[in-house]
């Protein structure tokens, strides 16, 4: 069973030195993918002033954008949100950006009975000037 890393060339690079996701059996772990653009590295929505603090951002684009991050990351390793049985959500202001947010999950998957499992963490920040990141399970066929 192999358990290398995968690296997507679709998805942005990784803020630190670990893969896009690994493979273990019929399971897919993906690191932390969070709502950057793959092309220019930048977070959609986010206003910095002139000395480059984030001044304000757009939680439903960025959702938006963590949406497409993943399912790209999902597709390089032959998977789709099908697949994703589990999700761990990290929002910087859960009391701003919760019903945003969980309006556009409903949105995404209007069938809660086909969802994936999803826990929603409060965090102060990430490591990039993003406001939400999902950390995702998936189940694969066998290898």
């Amino acid at each position: 069973m192999s358990t290398a890393g995968i690296h997507s060339d679709a998805a942005p690079k990784p803020v630190g030195h670990y893969p896009h996701a690994r493979r273990v059996g019929s399971l897919l772990f993906l690191s932390g993918i969070g709502p950057r653009d793959p092309a220019t590295n930048t977070a959609p929505g986010n206003v910095f002033d002139r000395e480059g603090k984030l001044v304000s951002y757009d939680i439903a684009l960025q959702t938006r954008s963590v949406f497409d991050n993943v399912e790209r990351v999902l597709a390089s390793c032959g998977a789709t949100w099908a697949n994703v049985v589990d999700v761990t959500v990290f929002l910087t202001d859960m009391e701003r950006d919760f019903q945003t947010y969980n309006a556009l999950w409903a949105e995404k998957f209007p069938d809660a009975a086909n969802a994936p499992c999803r826990t929603t963490v409060g965090i102060t920040q990430l490591p990039a000037p993003i406001a939400i990141e999902f950390k995702c399970t998936a189940v694969l066929g066998d290898a």
